[in-house]
């Protein structure tokens, strides 16, 4: 959980960085901007952290060592000597613009701030934020004259919508600091944000592990268990049912557990056992068997998981629960039907 009650901003600074792919350039801002108290102030936070929550957290990485990830040591050394804030600003969007290599990329300002007074997970610190506008905005403006109203338009930025956002919290140093990220374009293809410029990986926490044991399972469920069993439509989101509810109420996950309440089916469990090794190896993930359940992470996860049973065109079939309810069947005139038991209508 991230606290911004107190946060204060210390330090900020904007640059222009474009995409190099276009040869857009970067353009370097003279030194640090003028923190300006109030309204300005107040909705300059608003945009910087308000999309920050319950964001999943991850930590820098590099495939030959940790020291060898540009962001990761030009934050470091914010840290060690804010009196290098500026320069440090300077070097990260040079690294930020040899990044932005994509055709999709959008150049835009590239605003690095250094905060205080922040709590994470009950633990004061202090962060340095990265947020890159891609994404201008028409406003309309109103002014009032003597007896009319002016009407004219502006371009801006929407402090509700942050483009791409990262915050580095000044903890596990050793292991990548802790950062939080957002990106609004979910595009594959543009994840230079993530992958190219930071260069981070899901931390091996609870978070991590409850949002990727779910994936798992979702999956399992919904690409291989027809190959293997006779199951129905109305079997899945069952067992989709039941692999939620099973992270919503408990508290600690053990896998041995999860899989007898869940699937209670020696064969089934055994391929799901197979997959689950597969799907690690194949994805290079790291899963312990064993772990606290993230509340946050199966509240974000479940969303993916569907419980609606579509038959043609003609009705949509909610399954929330004992799936003994519904019989399915075959007509002696080849039609296909579902017959549901209830007790109450309401």
């Amino acid at each position: 959980m991230i606290d911004f009650t107190a946060v204060n901003l210390q330090k900020i600074a904007t640059h222009f960085v474009g995409n190099k792919l276009r040869d857009e350039g970067v353009k370097i801002s003279s030194g640090e901007v003028n923190i300006i108290e109030g309204d300005t102030k107040k909705y300059l936070l608003k945009y910087f952290l308000s999309s920050f929550n319950d964001n999943e957290k991850f930590n820098f990485t590099n495939p030959t060592e940790l020291s060898l990830n540009a962001v990761y040591i030009l934050i470091g050394r914010i840290f060690s000597n804010t009196d290098s804030f500026y320069e440090n600003s300077v070097e990260l969007s040079k690294h930020l613009y040899q990044s932005s290599t994509h055709p999709k990329v959008n150049g835009g300002e590239f605003t690095i701030c250094l905060f205080e007074n922040i709590f994470l997970d009950g633990v004061e610190t202090n962060a340095i934020g990265l947020f890159k506008t891609e994404v201008k905005d028409v406003f309309l403006k109103f002014d009032s004259t003597k007896d009319n109203y002016t009407i004219k338009y502006d371009n801006g930025v929407n402090v509700g919508k942050l483009d791409k956002g990262c915050i580095i919290f000044n903890q596990r140093t050793e292991d990548g600091f802790t950062v939080c990220i957002v990106d609004s374009n979910k595009s594959n293809d543009t994840q230079y944000w993530k992958d190219d410029f930071l260069n981070i990986r899901p931390s091996a926490d609870e978070y991590h592990f409850t949002k990727n044991f779910l994936s798992i399972t979702k999956d399992f469920v919904t690409k291989q268990l027809s190959d293997e069993f006779e199951v129905s439509k109305a079997d899945k989101i069952d067992l989709l049912n039941r692999s939620v509810e099973y992270f919503k109420t408990h508290d600690r996950f053990e896998k041995e557990t999860f899989e007898e309440e869940v699937f209670n089916n020696p064969e089934m469990i055994k391929s799901f056992r197979n997959y689950d090794e597969q799907y690690r190896e194949n994805k290079n993930v790291d899963i312990s068997d064993n772990f606290q359940i993230s509340s946050q992470a199966v509240k974000k996860q479940a969303r993916d998981f569907k419980s609606v049973l579509k038959l043609d065109k003609n009705f949509d079939i909610y399954i929330h629960g004992n799936k003994e309810l519904i019989e399915k069947g075959i007509e002696k005139d080849g039609r296909k039907y579902y017959k549901i038991y209830y007790e109450e209508e309401k």
